[in-house]
C-alpha cells in the first residue's frame, strides 16, 4: 500500500530534502549531533529574544568580552556581538563553524566548553544557549572558574516544545514522545526541566521571565522538527516511514494560514561568578 500523501504545502519532497544521513559518532571525544545538516540548523533554528541580550549585558560591566559555548551556528555569539567590545564563539564542530554568522566583532574557534583555550580571568561574560546539557558539568564549572573574570557572570538557557495551536502542538507532542521519544539522548532531560534540577556552585541572579516568538509557515515548522537531534536518530534507525506518517498529519492540522505565530518557553539560569 502507499505510503500517507499530503495535499497540500510544502508535501513529501520538502520532506525528503530534510533527511539526511547522519554520522556514525564512535570514536569522537563529543556527542557530534549536529555537524550533519548544519545548514539546516543555521536556517530553521529560531531567535532568541534581544530582551535576553540586552539584560545580560546591563549584568556585566565592564561590557569588553563575552564568550559563547556550542555557538553552533553563531547566532548568539552574533546577538551578544552589539554589547560588548569582542565575541568569542567556540563550537567543537567545524562543519557548524563553517555556516556560523559572520560579524566583524565575532572570532569563531572550534573548541569545546570544557577546554576553551581562552586566557585566565579573560571574559567578562560567559554564555551557552541550548548547549549546556551537553558538557561534562564538572570539568566545564572549573574552566568557568579560570576563564572568567571575577564579578563576571555565567548563564545557561534552554527552550522547550513550541506552541503554536492545539492541533499542531498535538501532532509534534506525538512526534516528540512516541515517535522520536526512544531516540532523545539522556541529556535531553536537562532541558525538559529547564537545567532547574542542575546543581551549580556560583551565586544565583534572578533572571526575568523570556519567552521566544516567531512568525512561521508550515515549511519553516518542519525544517524546524528536522534538526531535532532525536528526528536525525530516528531517521537513520528507522527510515523515513514513522516520520512520512507525522509529516503527513501537518498540512491538516495547520490549516490555511499562511503564518503562524509559534512561541517556545525560555528557560534562563544566571551566575555571579
Amino acid at each position: 500500500m502507499a505510503g500517507p500523501r499530503i495535499a497540500r504545502g510544502p508535501g513529501r519532497s520538502f520532506f525528503r530534502r530534510l533527511t539526511v544521513d547522519i554520522l556514525d559518532n564512535r570514536g569522537m571525544s563529543f556527542k557530534d549531533l549536529f555537524s550533519q545538516g548544519a545548514e539546516s540548523y543555521a536556517r530553521y533554528r529560531p531567535r532568541y529574544p534581544d530582551q535576553l541580550f540586552t539584560w545580560l549585558a546591563d549584568n556585566v560591566s565592564p561590557g569588553e568580552v563575552a564568550a559563547d559555548l556550542g555557538t553552533g551556528n553563531g547566532q548568539v555569539a552574533s546577538a551578544l556581538a552589539p554589547h560588548f567590545a569582542a565575541v568569542v564563539g567556540l563550537d567543537p564542530s567545524a562543519e557548524q563553524l563553517a555556516n556560523a554568522l559572520p560579524h566583524p566583532r565575532v572570532t569563531y574557534r572550534c573548541a569545546s566548553a570544557e577546554a576553551t583555550g581562552l586566557d585566565d580571568g579573560s571574559v567578562d561574560l560567559l554564555v551557552a544557549g541550548q548547549a549546556f546539557h551537553w558538557f561534562d558539568q564538572g570539568r566545564f564549572f572549573d574552566e568557568v572558574r579560570r576563564v572568567v573574570r571575577p564579578g563576571g557572570m555565567l548563564a545557561i538557557w534552554c527552550y522547550g516544545l513550541t506552541t503554536i495551536t492545539p492541533e499542531v502542538d498535538g501532532v509534534i507532542a506525538h512526534l516528540y514522545a512516541d515517535v522520536v521519544g526512544p531516540f532523545w539522548e539522556p541529556e535531553r532531560r536537562l532541558v525538559e526541566t529547564a537545567y532547574r534540577e542542575v546543581a551549580v556552585p556560583f551565586a544565583e541572579l534572578k533572571a526575568p521571565a523570556f519567552q521566544m516568538r516567531a512568525r512561521w509557515g508550515l515549511e519553516q515548522l518542519q525544517g524546524y522538527l528536522a534538526t531535532w537531534s532525536a528526528f536525525k536518530r530516528c531517521l537513520k534507525v528507522n527510515g523515513t516511514g514513522p516520520l512520512d506518517l507525522v509529516f503527513a498529519q501537518l498540512p491538516a492540522a495547520w490549516g490555511d494560514a499562511p503564518e503562524r505565530g509559534v512561541t517556545w518557553p525560555l528557560g534562563v539560569r544566571a551566575f555571579r561568578i
